[in-house]
């Protein structure tokens, strides 16, 4: 059976040529690309410029040593002048602790490095000049990395730590004196007398992506929540009539189903809390079932799993009951574009621009990804994130619940609904663009 050619159709030559129908796509688009560059670019651009108060921990565990009847510190000389150094920028935040202080720091995710002198400190530099059978123990400092804050919160804050401890062993190089009879080698070991060692000072395991897996797994989350929201809603739509089905070149419209904006609202928002629960199950399973990420209390991870990707979900769905079809895009702002440079999830808080810090605050990605982290790394810790995390879920929750039903309340108690009854006056489509 032949096609029947469509009568007066227009052709795509005149649509181009038309400016109106460039306009509004150019405008948005170059608006959306500006501004996703310069908040993507803007946040990790400079870590090390916009440091401001990296916490580090900073331990003295030397005991000291007698000196010809004096009694000598060095470990509290060495860690009171790193704690005082000139820090004009205030780029570092040197949290003097003790042992168990400083561990429990990185445990929770509060210190991102510890600085430790180790014991014996004082007895191993003044025998460094002494007369010994056999070489003498090196006066040690040990920096400790703490993976699970991040792979560059952990390797900015341990470089840091690694440059003052390396200030710290020449400025106390330049005090020792060596013996007349003393080698050159002997000479250049008490001008840069301390070793540093560097180890893991709070593990986590081989499968966790040196610290990405929150990061990630949390993305995961937020756009499950995010596009569920965006599916569900133009699924309800073709469903009730509000906007028509295309699968290729097959199209249908079914007929309107009468029904106010707050009950559909109810029902997207009951829709993807309702497969939240798929989602987050699907996550946990690829994640740790099949590609064997490493994860712990995996009752409490699907718990909040669930709860994160349901709260992300009903947040969508209140922009996009207030706001139509743009609700979509102030969405993905909200939810991944703002949010991902602000999570302090791949550049840590302490190394972003004011900007982003203050986002962080309320974004929803920063709020996750420190209840995520907490879970996978820090034994699921309350001081770790985790409690801030059920908090600011909460609130946002709530948040959107209360935005989206005003909204749809108003617009249905001033007669705004999405369906008008046809204008049998009005005039017919004539193609002119």
């Amino acid at each position: 059976m032949p096609a029947t050619p469509l009568v007066g159709a227009t052709t795509a030559a005149r649509v181009l040529r038309s400016p109106k129908i460039w306009i509004f796509p150019a405008v948005v688009i170059g608006l959306v690309t500006l501004l996703l560059s310069l908040l993507y670019v803007g946040g990790i651009v400079n870590p090390r410029g916009h440091l401001h108060r990296l916490p580090i921990g900073l331990v003295n565990n030397d005991r000291g040593a007698l000196v010809n009847g004096q009694r000598l510190d060095l470990g509290a000389q060495i860690t009171a002048g790193i704690a005082g150094a000139p820090d004009p920028q205030h780029q570092i935040s040197w949290r003097q602790l003790d042992q168990q202080g400083a561990m429990n720091g990185l445990a929770s995710a509060k210190l991102y490095a510890v600085l430790e002198v180790n014991a014996g400190f004082s007895a191993a530099v003044t025998a460094l000049g002494a007369p010994a059978p056999g070489a003498p123990a090196p006066p040690t400092i040990t920096v400790l990395t703490n993976p699970g804050a991040g792979s560059l919160a952990s390797s900015l804050a341990s470089g840091i730590a690694q440059t003052a401890a390396h200030a710290a062993s020449t400025q106390l190089g330049s005090t020792l004196k060596a013996p007349p009879t003393s080698s050159a080698a002997e000479r250049l070991l008490l001008a840069d007398p301390v070793t540093i060692v560097t180890a893991v000072g709070h593990p986590i395991g081989a499968h966790s992506g040196l610290g990405l897996t929150a990061f990630y797994y949390t993305l995961l989350l937020v756009l499950a929540g995010f596009l569920g929201a965006t599916v569900i809603s133009n699924g309800v739509d073709v469903a009730l009539g509000y906007a028509a089905s295309e699968l290729g070149p097959l199209r249908t419209q079914r007929p309107t189903v009468p029904i106010s904006r707050t009950q559909t609202l109810l029902v997207t928002g009951t829709m993807s809390v309702g497969l939240s629960v798929l989602t987050s199950s699907l996550i946990m399973l690829a994640t740790v079932a099949i590609l064997g990420m490493d994860a712990s209390h995996l009752p409490l991870l699907w718990v909040f799993s669930f709860c994160a990707t349901a709260t992300i979900g009903l947040g969508a769905q209140a922009l996009l009951a207030a706001f139509g079809g743009i609700g979509q895009l102030i969405a993905m702002f909200v939810f991944i574009a703002l949010a991902l440079p602000s999570s302090g999830a791949t550049v840590p808080l302490a190394a972003l621009p004011t900007f982003y810090r203050v986002l962080a605050e309320f974004e929803p990605m920063r709020q996750l990804t420190d209840g995520v982290r907490s879970i996978l790394y820090f034994d699921a810790r309350a001081d770790a994130g985790l409690t801030r995390a059920w908090i600011m879920m909460a609130v946002g929750l709530a948040a959107a619940l209360a935005f989206g039903f005003a909204m749809t309340r108003y617009y249905d108690r001033k007669g705004l609904h999405r369906i008008h009854p046809a204008d049998p006056d009005s005039p017919q489509d004539d193609g002119t663009l």
